[in-house]
């Protein structure tokens, strides 16, 4: 039996074991089985439902690390069965050596809690991880992966994605604090070559970011009021904490909003215009992750 067939049943069976409830997805009721449906972990993960078909069918071979790690967090996978995961589809187990992009079962399932509240997860090298529907309703869907268009550090210095600029204010302590997290990236996985490369490029392409690397500069996320000008619904002011899960790198980035304000009644248009949105999308397109 070859492995990627090993793989498409082994992915199969993780489908039907993981229930719509526990990844923050409505039940309908119509269902003939209690597991997620594939155009459900197509839209988690990221992926079209065409090629989530030729996964579990075989007829696909060598998945990437990116869309191994995307089906590992859609389906909420221990640490053991995310390493099975990656041996399956004959890729390298991501080892200690290396910047991190595994966001643990329990972190996923309390960020699932967090439907109503937009938030982002970064790893220790500031590349975007994963998002929610809320986010991407209002910030819009992140650049196609490659390079290093999702990076929040190359956001900052050199080339935020479009409707970014405006969106976002950021002030030069946060930009220290993201030159501190690279510093101690770098130093932390000096076999990835990852953060390397994003820093040599950061060096050659911003002044600024030069400038604060070169002097040493050492900086901490504080607290921020962010003003987001949105195209629908007018501007928003909203609270930006960025929080750690202990044991790992993880930077989940949230946006909140105090309760009874102006801005609150526009966040839950918001959500309700992105949930539509969401509704709408054709399973054939790559579906938005969350």
């Amino acid at each position: 039996m070859s492995a990627t067939t090993e793989l498409g049943r082994a992915l199969h069976a993780w489908r039907d074991r993981t229930t719509p409830a526990e990844v923050g997805l409505p039940g309908d009721g119509r269902r003939r089985a209690p597991g997620l449906r594939r155009e459900e972990l197509a839209l988690l993960a990221g992926l079209s439902v065409d090629y989530l078909v030729r996964l579990e069918q075989g007829r696909s071979t060598h998945p990437s690390p990116q869309v191994l790690a995307a089906l590992a967090r859609a389906l909420r996978l221990a640490t053991a069965e995310r390493e099975h995961l990656f041996v399956l589809a004959g890729q390298p187990v991501p080892g200690p050596g290396q910047v991190s992009a595994h966001v643990p079962a329990g972190v996923q399932r309390v960020l699932d809690r967090l439907a109503g509240t937009p938030l982002s997860v970064y790893d220790a090298a500031w590349n975007l991880i994963t998002w929610n529907p809320l986010w991407a309703a209002l910030f819009g869907d992140p650049p196609a992966p490659g390079g290093f268009a999702r990076n929040a550090v190359w956001w900052s210095f050199v080339e935020p994605p479009a409707g970014y600029p405006q969106a976002v204010s950021r002030g030069e302590g946060d930009r220290a604090a993201f030159v501190s997290d690279l510093r101690a990236a770098s130093a932390r996985y000096p076999q990835d070559a990852g953060p390397a490369a994003l820093i040599d490029e950061l060096r050659y392409r911003s002044g600024d970011f030069a400038a604060l690397w070169d002097s040493g500069a050492v900086g901490v996320h504080a607290p921020l009021t962010k003003t987001v000008r949105h195209a629908d619904i007018g501007e928003l002011t909203l609270d930006c904490d960025i929080l750690a899960a202990l044991g790992t790198d993880l930077r989940i980035m949230v946006f909140s909003v105090a309760e009874g304000s102006g801005t609150a009644e526009r966040l839950r248009l918001l959500e309700v215009i992105g949930a539509r949105t969401l509704t709408d999308q054709d399973p054939a397109l790559p579906a938005r992750r969350t």
